[in-house]
């Protein structure tokens, strides 16, 4: 079985899942393709880009699966999202399962290689968590935790809450025994992942505190997470942030847009001075970095309003920032209820000023670190050679570093001078 993975974090943790469950039922993983009886394409709904790439990776298996009758498995959102569309247009596919419906890949693929039978699961779950299924994963210093699943929060332009269905949450002590699990493994870093983990709440517990509990297990130097909604960002959790030393002092905090028109439409639940009293809220904890995500050219943005996101983004300082053009997603409330009447052009244009601008301010800030020391968690070797190491800061800043003659290792801690930076990466 060949498994590749495309979209968010959470996706490449159900793989990890997947991974287990087909390795449990005695399916062998493979790291090449034209090894494989079964392909499986874990997908993404958020982007075009994605799909596109789904679908160009789907033209591609056509002749493998003409030669030598491969099985070929279309899992996770898009499945969910396209399934009448996919079914129809894709008979290549043989089984097609949503994020909820892991636990019967294996039977379904096992019909599939034996009786040559497709197989289609993709009910939406309200209590479906995988507890009890430790995700098979790669060696590595992170290690990503689900802590719940879906979403409530149906804002307009997303197709998650459709295809991952309402928020529920892990019991807390699963947990933490999965995190304790991972720290006897020798993982050194944890991220935390909901699509919004604010929401959590499971057994008395709340995010705060389960943030907390999973930062003070014995072997873990770092806990992260990912994503928290402005909406209803409690005073507790940010305690944490700013007050556990084993807790990042990063938040990523999704933003979209800078005005309340957009916003509104967008069905984000806060005003823009809502948000700015917010970041003025986590300014006041002490240097926290913060990061951000920005859709450009959502339905109806006018110049004037796109121009409030431009100048939200001079007046925050984010560290980075990951901004998109807006792309219609099928059976999301926007696309019933508002015309994608932004050109292309604009879009791409208000993309391109507002990167722009993000690495200009990106850039200044690595360079006020010039001089100075920071912590790094040694991750491997740099992508461009295997002579230099390569981590991130506690704000998440790509380090790379030249290596000399001290035993060092995927997972020190290491203290770094910087001696140079541009705008996404540091030089120690």
């Amino acid at each position: 079985m060949y498994l590749e993975t495309f979209g968010c974090q959470m996706n490449e943790y159900d793989s990890e899942l997947v991974r287990s469950l087909l390795k449990n039922r005695g399916f062998r993983l493979t790291d090449n393709s034209d090894q494989a009886d079964v392909v499986l394409l874990n997908t993404c709904a958020i982007r075009e880009n994605a799909h596109n790439r789904v679908y160009g990776h789907l033209g591609e298996l056509k002749c493998l699966k003409e030669q030598r009758g491969l099985v070929i498995g279309v899992l996770g959102c898009m499945a969910q999202n396209l399934k009448k569309e996919l079914m129809e247009t894709q008979p290549l596919i043989d089984v097609l399962v949503g994020p909820d419906a892991y636990r019967r890949l294996p039977d379904l693929l096992t019909h599939a290689l034996e009786m040559r039978t497709k197989g289609l699961a993709v009910d939406l779950s309200e209590y479906e968590t995988y507890e009890h299924v430790l995700p098979e994963r790669k060696e590595g210093v992170n290690a990503w935790i689900a802590v719940m699943r879906g979403c409530d929060n149906f804002c307009t332009f997303c197709v998650v809450p459709y295809t991952r269905g309402r928020e529920r949450s892990r019991d807390p002590h699963g947990i933490l025994e999965e995190a304790g699990q991972l720290a006897e493994q020798g993982y050194k870093q944890i991220t935390l992942l909901g699509q919004n983990v604010n929401s959590y709440h499971a057994q008395g517990w709340d995010f705060a505190r389960l943030l907390s509990a999973v930062a003070d297990i014995p072997g873990i130097e770092r806990v992260r997470f990912t994503s928290p909604h402005p909406k209803d960002f409690p005073q507790a959790l940010l305690e944490v942030v700013a007050g556990h030393p084993n807790v990042c002092r990063h938040i990523h905090l999704p933003i979209q847009s800078g005005n309340d028109r957009v916003l509104q439409a967008m069905g984000r639940c806060y005003t823009r001075n809502d948000y700015l009293r917010l970041v003025e809220m986590i300014h006041q904890q002490g240097s926290i970095a913060l990061t951000t995500d920005i859709i450009c050219g959502f339905c109806g943005e006018t110049n004037e309003e796109y121009g409030d996101t431009y100048h939200l983004l001079k007046e925050v300082r984010y560290h980075s920032a990951f901004i998109f053009k807006y792309s219609e997603r099928k059976n999301t409330i926007a696309a019933r209820k508002y015309p994608d009447d932004v050109p292309e052009p604009v879009k791409s244009e208000r993309v391109n000023q507002l990167v722009q601008l993000q690495k200009s301010i990106s850039r200044e800030m690595n360079r006020q670190l010039i001089g100075k020391q920071v912590q790094v968690l040694i991750e491997g070797n740099a992508k461009k050679s295997s002579t230099q190491w390569m981590g991130h800061t506690e704000s998440n800043t790509t380090v790379v570093w030249e290596k000399n003659h001290r035993p060092l290792t995927p997972g020190d801690m290491v203290a770094l001078t910087i001696h140079d930076a541009s705008a996404s990466t540091l030089f120690g």
